[in-house]
């Protein structure tokens, strides 16, 4: 009888209140159900909807129960209006987040920590630009109706269809870089020149592809930065891709030595650093004098590994324990310059 005695306004808002707090409870009972049973599907989208939902259900409610109650013309009218944005906004951050989902669930069985992981970046890389085409749209359409829900907008609209040549060709002009961005994405997402996790070398920086968008690719650097490059770029400048149809290298490791050291001893010495090695992957292994000067002779070290960062380790480690084996064994082998008096040369 309580209820019923007061004003339906006051009585909707408090069942609204109630719903949020079933609403929170019933989404922390799924998060711990997901836990107890493994399943990461249902974790994920329960953190990923909980608010793009809370806030669509919140505003679809006030509509449809709080609306009514309102006497005032002016103020139904601003609340509906706000009421139509606010229901857009929050149905395109739940579509948003539902894509990811659907990409998720795409990509989940593709692995792209395990060696040969070439197929699964591929696919990855085309599900991450197809999210951003999906993103882009659902922008583009919600933008339109929230701008649309204005009359003003709405007559601008008319106005604009009714000059539509003179219009379209002053906003290609001022959207053509735009434009430009987005079509060299698509590009990139059917051509794929590079992919998610890619070793690449861009402005002479060594790192790989963290992120791929319709506009813009970033790269993170061996050092932890991250360089943000334009999609454009990879279709107008050369680059070098160090794993576009495998992650296998060869690298170098050079050493400057005396002409008496005897380069038999470095072979069997480098057969059996690598013995055991864990970044050589037994492909390639080689000792080879590939230039002389005046006072020293270039050792040129050749060694494989399966991917870059492993073929880095190696060649540090060769060269370290290489130069520490001349040292140790052939001390006299370092470059040095000869002096002779010009008594003994006469």
């Amino acid at each position: 009888m309580l209820l019923l005695s007061i004003h339906p306004l006051f009585f909707s808002l408090f069942i609204l209140l109630i719903g949020i707090v079933a609403y929170i409870f019933a989404l922390k009972y799924l998060k711990k159900r997901a836990k107890i049973l493994g399943n990461t599907r249902l974790g994920k989208i329960s953190s990923l909807i909980k608010f793009p939902l809370l806030l669509l259900i919140i505003f679809l409610y006030a509509r449809m129960f709080i609306l009514p109650y309102l006497t005032d013309k002016r103020l139904i009218i601003w609340f509906a209006h706000l009421n139509n944005i606010l229901v857009i906004i929050s149905l395109i951050w739940l579509l948003f987040k539902l894509s990811g989902f659907l990409i998720f669930l795409l990509g989940e069985r593709y692995d792209v920590h395990k060696p040969d992981n070439l197929n699964a970046r591929r696919i990855l890389t085309q599900l991450k630009i197809l999210q951003q085409v999906i993103n882009f749209a659902i922008a583009v359409v919600g933008i339109a109706a929230i701008l649309l829900s204005f009359e003003e907008v709405r007559k601008i609209g008319i106005n604009i269809l009714a000059s539509a040549g003179v219009i379209g060709i002053i906003i290609g002009f001022a959207a053509q870089k735009s434009l430009a961005l987005v079509l060299a994405g698509f590009q990139v997402a059917f051509t794929q020149p590079f992919r998610i996790d890619d070793v690449v070398i861009v402005e002479n920086e060594w790192g790989r592809i963290e992120e791929i968008t319709l506009t813009y690719v970033v790269i993170k650097i061996w050092d932890e930065r991250r360089l943000i490059v334009p999609v454009t770029y990879f279709l107008e400048k050369p680059f070098q891709n160090w794993t576009r149809t495998s992650a296998d290298i060869i690298g170098t490791v050079y050493l400057y030595t005396d002409y008496s050291l005897p380069v038999d001893a470095l072979r069997t010495e480098l057969n059996r650093i690598l013995k055991d090695h864990p970044c050589w992957d037994k492909r390639i292994a080689l000792v080879q004098i590939t230039n002389s000067k005046e006072t020293f002779m270039e050792v040129r070290i050749i060694v494989s590994s399966s991917d870059s960062s492993a073929n880095w380790d190696l060649r540090c480690d060769v060269r370290e324990k290489m130069i520490r084996f001349i040292h140790d064994n052939f001390p006299d082998c370092f470059p040095k310059f000869r002096l002779f008096p010009q008594e003994s040369i006469s």
